[in-house]
């Protein structure tokens, strides 16, 4: 009986240690649309058993759509397969025919695409919205990036500032990286990887009109790898004119996109700006009675925590000048205008994101006061 007694402990201590480790559920990932665009939500750089990933490509569908996701591609390496003794798959495009069968009958675009993996100076880079990948697979890495080209691929450089092919931490922007931009075959740079930000790769994003990118390449599940952490993936917004594969194609080529990783906001400061705007709506603007100071209640509808520093002449009285909004949350905020206005011109400097190296954007509300 002592036995059992000590079994059925042990079984409930494993239990509920397991259920406290695991205890978080996806949430859904929410964005607003900017003026003239959708924001689609884009993860496009993930792996499955079909190269060195651990779970079977419908996984990452049912992933996508537990987290409300627009789109995603299973970018395989062609190159690099651990698992082929136990998955032989000659076919390279297997991968992407699973995730699309999977996806038939929900709202999610599957792309397809796959990693060119090289060692320095190539790196490991991902062509996207390829028609097959087999013939990716060649010698020589230049003809490689041919071929993505002449499939009319979307090619973005994936996690430039990997110390295991970059000592120091920083990209290295080689000669034969200038010569994919110059030939036009390559587009995009992720400056978000994982849980990885590299100011570096913005900085070679914005001097040679890269297109922005962050991807959560995942590897295990996003479950364990991120959502048990507190965190959501990271992501890839697209602005697209509408929610269709040919339209997000467009937009990566235009370069409208933010990276984002949980309060991490990275784009250039046409998209980047309207986004965090959009995100912050105003709830309330009234002078409490008999006072010249404005209670302000602002929401966050965005999944990301906005991080903010007064930049208007007003000071706050019930808060410093730096103040954070969470993610699906509401902030009062008391503004001293000394006399009463019409409308606040609220200004504030977003910390948390960046349209350049170590720079901050400035928003600005309009907004009519009671």
């Amino acid at each position: 009986m002592k036995r059992i007694l000590l079994s059925l402990t042990t079984c409930f201590c494993l239990a509920t240690l397991f259920s406290q480790s695991h205890s978080h559920v996806a949430e859904p990932i929410t964005y607003p649309n900017i003026e003239g665009y959708v924001t689609l939500k884009t993860d496009l750089h993930q792996h499955t058993v079909f190269s060195d990933g651990n779970v079977w490509p419908t996984i990452r569908v049912m992933e996508a759509l537990h987290e409300n996701m627009d789109a995603i591609s299973l970018t395989e390496h062609i190159e690099y397969q651990p698992h082929k003794d136990d998955i032989p798959h000659p076919d390279r495009n297997r991968s992407y025919h699973l995730a699309l069968e999977e996806a038939k009958e929900h709202d999610l675009l599957i792309i397809h695409g796959s990693e060119i993996t090289r060692s320095a100076p190539v790196g490991h880079n991902n062509a996207i919205f390829i028609s097959n990948a087999n013939s990716l697979l060649v010698d020589n890495a230049e003809d490689s990036f041919a071929e993505a080209k002449k499939q009319g691929a979307f090619v973005f450089w994936n996690h430039p500032a990997w110390y295991a092919q970059s000592s120091t931490g920083n990209p290295i922007l080689s000669d034969f990286q200038k010569e994919r931009i110059k030939n036009g075959e390559l587009h995009g740079i992720e400056v978000i990887n994982t849980g990885d930000y590299s100011e570096e790769s913005l900085k070679i994003a914005l001097e040679n009109n890269l297109t922005i990118m962050g991807t959560s390449d995942i590897h295990g599940l996003i479950d364990w790898d991120y959502i048990d952490k507190g965190n959501h993936r990271p992501v890839t917004l697209v602005f697209a004119k509408e929610k269709s594969i040919e339209s997000l194609r467009e937009a990566l080529f235009a370069g409208r996109t933010v990276a984002i990783y949980n309060s991490l906001l990275v784009g250039k400061p046409d998209f980047l700006k309207p986004l965090i705007q959009a995100s912050v709506q105003i709830k309330k603007a009234t002078y409490i009675n008999k006072t010249e100071v404005i209670e302000l209640e602002l929401e966050n509808i965005s999944s990301s925590d906005l991080l903010f520093e007064n930049e208007m002449p007003f000071t706050f009285y019930n808060s410093s000048p730096v103040f954070e909004i969470p993610a699906g949350k509401s902030y009062t905020l008391l503004v001293k205008t000394l006399k009463k206005i019409d409308a606040l011109p609220l200004k504030l400097k977003a910390l948390g994101a960046y349209t350049a190296p170590k720079q901050h954007p400035v928003i600005e509300w309009q907004i009519p006061v009671n």
